[in-house]
């Protein structure tokens, strides 16, 4: 996938899910203060069970399924 295909789908993606005007709000906060990537990863499901994550996930999946 090249740079452009994932900036694109990237931003499809946020705007499905965000509505344009905030999917560019979110860009714009990004970009406007230092953001870690991968520290923001590790803090993310910090203190997070097996079971929890696992039920996170599945539950993620089936309100894909019913969209």
């Amino acid at each position: 996938m090249t740079d452009n295909v994932l900036k694109t789908a990237g931003y499809k993606c946020l705007a499905e899910k965000l509505g344009r005007v905030n999917a560019e709000r979110f860009i714009a906060l990004i970009i406007a203060e230092p953001f870690d990537y991968t520290k923001w990863r590790e803090d993310l499901y910090e203190g997070m069970g097996v079971r929890e994550l696992s039920d996170k996930a599945q539950k993620f999946c089936d309100e894909q399924e019913g969209r």
